[in-house]
């Protein structure tokens, strides 16, 4: 049977890198934090922005507003600073004539990522898109994992497939195995370490280790 494939969504299927670095500015400058360099605001993509924003230095009393801050200018504009990586729609679409399940676990929340999948014509390659809720309560990629889980038939086999290390533990909590993309924000060796059980470099890479059944790893 082949497994489920949870894929990730930033930095996994799109690039969505400018309008979360420009988000983030938006909301760092309100309280005075430095951030015109860009690179270091690379940590933005991928992880919940509420662990996110402490680690570059805002008050843990507001953390609250710096996500309002974020997402002020990320539900109208930045959402759309934003693309599909080049080789993924194919790779989506020949996994699923290829007989797979496909699941978006995102821990961007699940409505905007169903408008950025719908922007970009990729929604109907997944049988079901799950993602975090505003009120922070279905929040982590673990958190969102476990509803994609509970919404499955238990016993069912489940690959992860993300870019950062974010990917890998919350999976790891499940006993799902998650192979790292390198074409993304993370850090590849970081995943590597923490048990990603392959990297790829390519969607058409990752078709054909898919396809070609891991070689019996899972």
């Amino acid at each position: 049977m082949k497994p489920n494939l949870f894929f990730d969504l930033d930095g996994t299927l799109t690039d969505s890198g400018e309008g979360v670095i420009n988000c983030a500015q938006l909301a760092l400058r309100h309280f005075g934090i430095p951030c015109e360099d860009r690179v270091p605001l690379r940590a933005f993509v991928g992880p919940p922005l509420r662990e996110s924003f402490p680690r570059f230095g805002v008050p843990a009393d507001q953390v609250e507003t710096a996500v309002e801050i974020f997402r002020s200018r990320y539900n109208t504009v930045g959402k759309f600073e934003n693309v599909p990586y080049p080789g993924i729609r194919r790779m989506l679409l020949e996994l699923r004539r290829g007989g797979f399940s496909l699941y978006v676990a995102t821990s961007k929340p699940e409505r905007t990522a169903l408008e950025v999948l719908d922007k970009f014509e990729l929604t109907a390659c997944f049988d079901r898109v799950c993602g975090a809720d505003f009120s922070g309560a279905r929040d982590s990629k673990e958190d969102v994992l476990r509803y994609l889980l509970d919404l499955l038939p238990p016993g069912q086999q489940a690959l992860m497939i993300g870019d950062t290390i974010y990917d890998v533990q919350g999976a790891a909590r499940f006993g799902i195995p998650t192979i790292g993309v390198t074409w993304g924000y993370g850090d590849p060796e970081e995943m590597r370490r923490g048990g990603a059980v392959d990297l790829v470099d390519s969607p058409a890479a990752l078709y054909d280790l898919l396809s070609g059944g891991l070689n019996g790893r899972l």
